[in-house]
């Protein structure tokens, strides 16, 4: 998987990578259980301080998206669930996103449409869940 970062953006290089790796995994570009790089060689890989991706990695596992051991390292996790703390989550970012989209001219209509493509897109790619 190849990482975009905007080292120009006001969005801290830690949420930039966080947010990479969480479109990785939804549109198939990790997949479930696959060893994510160690910290030292993401961060020599990307010009960033090691710091900086144990950050966003710690975030990662606390969201349930990667598991980390100690002896094998990061890896995608294969475990999910919906929590109710996500819904509250996705509610506060979509009311963001459909106001700033409503206040650029962006319709229901087509607003929904974009999430469709968006969600299709995302599904096609994922692999089901091992059992």
């Amino acid at each position: 998987m190849i990482m975009k970062l905007d080292y120009n953006s006001g969005i801290p290089i830690y949420v930039q990578l966080r947010n990479q790796i969480v479109i990785g995994i939804g549109v198939g570009g990790l997949e479930y259980g696959e060893k994510l790089p160690t910290v030292r060689q993401l961060a020599d890989d990307l010009g960033v301080n090691a710091m900086t991706v144990n950050k966003a990695y710690a975030i990662l596992k606390n969201e349930g998206f990667i598991s980390i051991d100690r002896r094998h390292g990061a890896k995608v996790s294969t475990v999910w669930g919906k929590q109710a703390d996500f819904i509250q989550k996705l509610e506060r970012e979509l009311k963001l996103v459909i106001s700033e989209a409503s206040l650029k001219g962006v319709g229901q209509e087509e607003f929904m449409q974009i999430c469709s493509n968006i969600f299709t897109d995302a599904a096609s790619k994922h692999h089901p869940l091992p059992e």
